[in-house]
């Protein structure tokens, strides 16, 4: 289980696991739980690379990102 500190966003962490380059068992802790809980479901066993490019970029409000463009974040991180 990789463990993420997004930023600008209201939740606090994102946990995840990369299995054979598809995303398991994403959390959102913090923040809208029925977002972070439909974002989660939704890339359940995506592939990270379709998964980032859905993602990339999706702003919250006024922010400039959010917490699905911050779970991107994360995977750039892992020099996918």
């Amino acid at each position: 289980m990789k463990s993420f500190a997004p930023q600008g966003v209201c939740c606090k962490k994102i946990q995840y696991q990369v299995i054979d380059g598809c995303l398991h068992d994403v959390q959102f802790f913090g923040g809208c739980p029925g977002n972070g809980k439909a974002v989660a479901r939704l890339v359940e066993g995506m592939d990270i690379i379709l998964a980032m490019k859905q993602l990339r970029g999706i702003t919250c409000g006024k922010k400039n990102t959010s917490c699905a463009d911050q779970l991107v974040k994360a995977l750039e991180e892992m020099e996918v």
